[in-house]
This record gives C-alpha cells, structure tokens and sequence, in this order.
C-alpha cells in the first residue's frame, strides 16, 4: 500500500509518500517540505493570507517532486491523504482541495486526514508500537495529553486552558527581541543562560487534573524583562534559560498526573509518544527521557524532521485509516477546529 499524504494546515507545505511495509511498519519514499519562514519573518508570526498564497505557489511542484523521487506515478498510488484540519482554514481548504482532485483524476481512495491524528500515529511509522499509549502533543497551536486507544479512538486526559506551549515560547522571543521562529531561537538563547537566575513559576504544579497552562509563566517573564530594561544579551540569555527550566518542569509535572490519569481510566501506561514541533526541544527531550527511564516508561519520539509538520505523517494516517476500510467522499469540509476527541470542547474550555 502506497499513499500519497498532503499537509497545508499552517505555514509549511508538505507532500510525501509513504509505503506499508509487509511487517506492518511504514517506509518513507519521499518527504518534501517547504518552509515558509522566509515569508512570515518581517511579520514576527504566520500571517494567514501569505501563507495561503505561498501553499497555491508551491504545492504541486511539490507533489511532483514527491511522485518523482518516489519513482512513482499517481496512478502506482492506493490512495491520497490529505489534512483537513484543524488548522488555518485558507491553507486547509487548499490542500484538501487537491488531494481530492487528485484522487477524483486517478480513481484513488481520499483519506480526510485530522493533523492531529496524524502526529498521534507518526511514532507507529517506524513499527513494533501497539495500542494503548499515551501521547503528549506539544506544538505552537496545541498542547495536549491524550490516551491513544486505536486509530480514531482518543481519549483527551488534558490540555491548556489558554497559551499552547510553542505559543508561549514564540511569543517570550517576540517580547525578547529575537527573530521569529521564536522557539529555536529561546532553546539557542537558553544554552548560554543561567535556568537559576529568575524564579518562573511552574503553572498548576501538583494539581491532579493533568491540564496545563502557560499564560502566566509568560506574564511572569514580561514583568521580569520589564524590570531589568534595558536588556543586555546576559539578560535575555538568562531569561530564555530559566523560562525554559520552567516549562521542562511544567511538562514533567503534568505528564506524571497525567499517567496516573492514564492509569485509572485506561490501564496501566507502558509507553508515551511525544509529538509536536516543540518535541524537536532538545531540553525538553532530555528531561522526558529522563523522567521515563526514572518511571520505567518506553519513550518514543519521532526523528526531529517528523515532529515538525510534514506529508509522511499524513500519508501514514491515511494508510493506517485505509487498512480499516475507512476513507472519505468529496464532500468531506475542511474543519478549522476538530478536536481528537468528541468530548474535548467541553471538557477542556474548547481549546485544542
């Protein structure tokens, strides 16, 4: 089974094809991905409009260029992925429209792909991850904890009540003074730093419900930077550092009430996936394989590459709905919001 696999949702385009291996696993055969960091950096954000724009420019020569380096043909194809949601709705409409187009030209199956079910399977692409796991998705738009039961099957154990983890980092950059994309740029910034320095606190620490929140950590180093103005390169290296001890503290806090979580409404936890552009952290990255050596846990986190929003991941999803006999018809709507998980809008504030 070969699938082509499109993503649209925000400011990187992205076209891959993915193949199921016989063993069960997935080979990636091709993974283009255009960054549009270029095109946003003046804004210090992504900026709707460009971003649609720049998916129309380039998205069919990067399917092109996927298909070729593949050395396939879309008619060699079993079917088309594409995500429709959640995301900007200009980009989304842009790749589900073509996906379609495609799949309605070579007689394929459409797969109408959730991106965040595709970043809760991704780490079963490289094979031998059964259900049940726990995923902890942590990105510019989402930050969640979420008990993966199988293909279409999520339990949400917790989420922000307000900033997105990679929100928080990208906009204590903009406060900062650094170029947009701010997250690299806070972890490049923090390796020269002291984390001691300032005393960040460390949101909902301790409570039992495994949610998170972010807001008022960023609050906190605002008043900070605003009370030792003007910001020296010392300063804002500190900053960086000792916001980033904070979050990796916050993380593991709820991530431990969220196992707990896990265990009284799933079962015993035996592996956690970290998903998301913000697993690409190498801080963050230490602290869990840390913590679940310490807990006994199986840690899995995908190649740097596949935490960033990208086609393998969507064409995987696509392959994993397909071998159930699930696909889509054209009249399948782009979905601007589109939780995991049915309760999760008024469980958790409505935020994704």
């Amino acid at each position: 089974m070969r699938f082509l696999g499109i993503e649209t949702t925000c400011d990187e385009t992205a076209a891959a094809v993915v193949a199921l291996r016989p063993e069960g696993g997935g080979e990636i055969l091709s993974n283009e991905v255009f960054s549009q960091i270029a095109e946003h950096q003046a804004y210090g954000g992504v900026v709707p409009e460009i971003a649609a724009r720049a998916h129309i420019e380039v998205l069919d020569r990067l399917i092109v260029r996927a298909l070729e380096d593949a050395k396939l043909e879309l008619a060699d194809l079993d079917g088309i992925a594409a995500a429709a949601g959640p995301g900007l709705i200009g980009g989304v409409i842009i790749g589900l429209t073509t996906g379609k187009a495609l799949a309605l030209a070579a007689r394929k199956p459409f797969v109408a792909v959730n991106h965040l079910e595709a970043h809760a399977l991704t780490a079963r692409l490289a094979g031998g991850l059964d259900f049940p796991y726990l995923l902890l998705l942590v990105s510019g738009g989402h930050t969640q904890l979420v008990a993966v039961r199988g293909v279409g099957d999520y339990l949400r154990l917790g989420a922000t009540v307000d900033d997105a983890v990679g929100e928080a980092f990208d906009k204590v950059a903009k406060m900062l003074g650094l170029p947009y994309p701010g997250g690299p740029q806070v972890e490049r910034e923090a390796l020269k730093g002291d984390p001691t320095r300032f005393d960040f606190p460390r949101p909902m620490l301790g409570r039992p419900k495994p949610d998170f929140s972010f807001s008022g950590l960023k609050t906190a180093v605002r008043l900070e930077a605003e009370k030792i103005a003007p910001l020296n390169p010392a300063a804002v290296a500190d900053l960086c550092a000792s916001f980033q001890a904070a979050v990796v503290d916050t993380l593991v806090d709820r991530l431990r009430a969220g196992i707990r979580v896990f265990g009284e409404r799933v079962g015993p936890c035996q592996a956690m996936v970290v998903a998301g552009g913000v697993a690409a952290n190498s801080a963050i990255r230490r602290a869990l394989m840390r913590f679940c050596g310490e807990s006994g846990l199986r840690l899995i986190v995908p190649p740097v590459a596949l935490c960033t929003d990208n086609g393998a991941m969507i064409a995987w999803a696509g392959i994993e709905r397909l071998r159930l006999g699930l696909s889509d018809d054209m009249t399948f709507a782009a979905r601007p919001r589109w939780p995991l998980d049915s309760d999760a809008e008024t469980l958790h504030h409505g935020k994704a």
